[in-house]
């Protein structure tokens, strides 16, 4: 596996990517809009902005509202990968919003990841 993205959740993805446009001097991803925007790291790594409804932010230290993020992970063979997770102890949630462009996958302790298919180099 090959890690993609880390996407974070908040109320404005637009606002926060330019935040963190300015921090970092990475461009804006292509596509980027009120619903997801990304900032796209030479060499392919994303870091992706979710807008979610009734966002909580996270409450530091405490964990009142843990922190809120996933990762992505791009592979070859989602099915052959999707085996290999879930004989070493990720689960599969029934509720797949990515179609076939994505699954999505909990680890042992209950963090969400995804899979992509890996695009040619």
């Amino acid at each position: 596996m090959r890690l993609t993205a880390v996407t974070l959740d908040c109320v404005d993805p637009l606002a926060l990517a330019t935040f963190y446009q300015r921090a970092t001097g990475l461009p804006l991803a292509e596509g980027s809009d009120g619903e997801f925007a990304g900032l796209a790291r030479e060499g392919g790594l994303l870091i992706g902005f979710q807008r979610v409804d009734d966002y909580q932010p996270p409450r530091w230290p405490g964990q009142t509202v843990p922190q809120q993020f996933h990762l992505d992970f791009a592979v070859d063979d989602l099915d052959q990968a999707e085996s290999m997770l879930l004989e070493s102890g990720a689960v599969k949630p029934q509720w797949q919003p990515g179609g076939d462009r994505w699954r999505v996958f909990l680890d042992p302790a209950g963090h969400p990841f995804c899979l992509t298919r890996s695009r040619p180099r």
